[in-house]
């Protein structure tokens, strides 16, 4: 049986550097810690909210690590290759267009 509230370890912990964030309390003393500006980014706001809905009523640890993961990635831009991958047959003509 997983421990009620805060003491709730995550599967996999978050891994920062030198601090490891192992439970939801760990998380929620890291978020607490940023500088205000920091802080009151909308993407740690939602991963706050996220860790106390876990914590308080209960439901997956997955849910405010995916939360916390995307506040530390949100200046991350994944690459994008605008051609993509083209399909075997090509494009379609359209009937206009013959």
């Amino acid at each position: 049986m997983t421990e009620p509230g805060w003491g709730r370890r995550f599967e996999d912990p978050i891994r920062i550097g030198d601090p490891v964030l192992v439970t939801l309390l760990d998380a929620g003393e890291y978020i607490a810690a940023r500088p205000m500006k920091e802080h009151a980014a909308p993407e740690w706001q939602a991963a706050m909210q996220a860790l106390i809905l876990v914590a308080e009523g209960g439901g997956p640890t997955m849910f405010a690590r995916i939360g916390v993961m995307r506040a530390l990635n949100r200046h991350h831009v994944p690459e994008l290759n605008p051609k993509g991958k083209e399909p075997h047959w090509g494009r379609r003509k359209l009937k206009r267009d013959q």
